[in-house]
């Protein structure tokens, strides 16, 4: 094969790999874009605002906002809850402590369990319906981190793509630049394509 002809196709292959990249970076973007705004837009509906500065700043064992949550919701103080990190700041370490902190640690299978083994007492059906909109709305956080980090992946995804498509971009170029610069007549193996001929001279 001409060596010209083969430094064309590898120029070729490659630029239908930059196409390739690219088609897949902006597609990986586009789905950073749409899980970033449904999670911020949805998280914004439930009108979630952290604990101010001043709050975390009375921070007392047994009370709405122990020492140990602060170090947790302090970068978020006052904010209100619109992304992923966020979520997950306020679900695990503001609702988990609160449901932790109730009977049966508030795991709703053993608060149920019991609520219904003592089906008059009131208090322990007051904790069911408390603690099962707790580890839903939890549960609901929680997704919404997940989904963030999804979005989180596409974007990183999104930035190697397109800087494989880039590098990819040199490499055709150099190849091009290199095809011009080869004698029309070079081969691409010429060792192997010299070997018949000094067998006829045999």
């Amino acid at each position: 094969m001409r060596r010209k002809t083969f430094d064309f196709l590898m120029s070729l292959g490659g630029a239908g790999l930059v196409v390739v990249l690219i088609v897949a970076g902006a597609l990986l973007l586009w789905g950073y874009s749409f899980t970033n705004n449904n999670v911020h837009n949805q998280l914004a509906m439930q009108q979630i605002t952290f604990p101010t500065k001043a709050q975390l700043a009375q921070a007392k064992p047994g009370t709405e906002i122990t020492p140990a949550m602060v170090p947790y919701l302090e970068p978020y103080a006052g904010q209100q809850l619109t992304t992923g990190a966020q979520a997950r700041a306020y679900a695990d370490h503001f609702i988990a402590e609160h449901l932790y902190a109730m009977p049966y640690h508030g795991v709703y299978s053993a608060v149920s369990a019991a609520s219904r083994a003592n089906p008059t007492n009131a208090a322990l059906k007051a904790e069911v319906t408390t603690v099962f909109q707790g580890t839903t709305l939890r549960g609901l956080l929680l997704e919404a981190y997940a989904f963030s980090m999804f979005g989180t992946i596409a974007l990183v995804s999104a930035i190697v793509s397109f800087a494989l498509a880039a590098v990819m971009l040199i490499l055709v170029l150099l190849g091009l630049w290199h095809t011009r610069r080869v004698p029309e007549d070079a081969e691409l193996l010429p060792h192997i394509v010299e070997e018949p001929r000094e067998l006829a001279k045999v």
